[in-house]
């Protein structure tokens, strides 16, 4: 199905996937961060299915508000949407599991790195066991994260399927940035105030109560809602 004509109207460049091919897994986190992914894709005509592996997200009223919406926005264009988070307390323990002694690392170290490996060596498999010839994920197109970091780990994950290939484009360029703004608001997103993991959180009230502001209310800011109260 064609859906070029409900995307944004804006003039984007023809994406081709490696290798020519025309089917990708797409690894997303949350809406705002594969929004204009998801519309650069659907521009190009190319064929992609929305994966959703995150048991990082904590706690769980904020990973059901960042997979819920998601599963809307991919449902207005008709794209499927794999949730492998079917046993989310297991994924969870699992995560804090590999967590141990990286609790107090700081935001794009090694935790991270762990946390990338994770949900990408997942996606990987899928991809592999499922026909997809090429996968890539949102997490790039945030400017909180370390694209090379995103990136090696997606490499790390394809290399052990053969014939499986990481596109490490980079969203942000050309514009992506803005628009994954512009979408949010438009779309009236959940604007999320930190990564995901619960020492994100710890980490991120902390710094807010060190600037003397309040610690962070899940569910309760949206993009576009700044505009509105002005």
């Amino acid at each position: 199905m064609n859906h070029t004509l409900e995307v944004s109207p804006i003039s984007r460049p023809v994406l081709v996937p490696p290798g020519g091919q025309n089917k990708v897994l797409l690894h997303s986190c949350c809406a705002p961060c594969s929004g204009e992914v998801m519309e650069a894709l659907l521009a190009s005509g190319i064929d992609y299915t929305i994966y959703f592996y995150n048991p990082n997200i904590h706690p769980l009223k904020e990973y059901l508000l960042r997979k819920e919406e998601n599963m809307r926005f991919a449902d207005k264009f008709g794209i499927p949407f794999i949730d492998k988070d079917d046993d989310y307390e297991n994924d969870r323990k699992e995560w804090f599991e590999k967590a141990k002694g990286m609790e107090f690392e700081p935001e794009r170290g090694i935790r991270c790195t762990m946390c990338f490996d994770m949900r990408f060596e997942k996606a990987a498999q899928y991809a592999h066991e499922n026909g997809f010839p090429v996968f890539t994920s949102s997490l790039g197109i945030s400017r909180w994260k370390n694209m090379n970091q995103i990136n090696d780990s997606g490499r790390r994950a394809a290399e052990q399927y053969p014939g499986l290939v990481y596109w490490d484009f980079n969203w942000r360029k050309g514009g992506g940035s803005a628009r994954m703004i512009e979408i949010s608001k438009r779309e009236h997103f959940y604007q999320q105030e930190y990564c995901g993991c619960a020492y994100s959180l710890r980490d991120s009230n902390a710094h807010r109560k060190s600037q003397g502001r309040p610690p962070i209310k899940i569910g309760v800011k949206y993009y576009g809602d700044e505009e509105e109260q002005a």
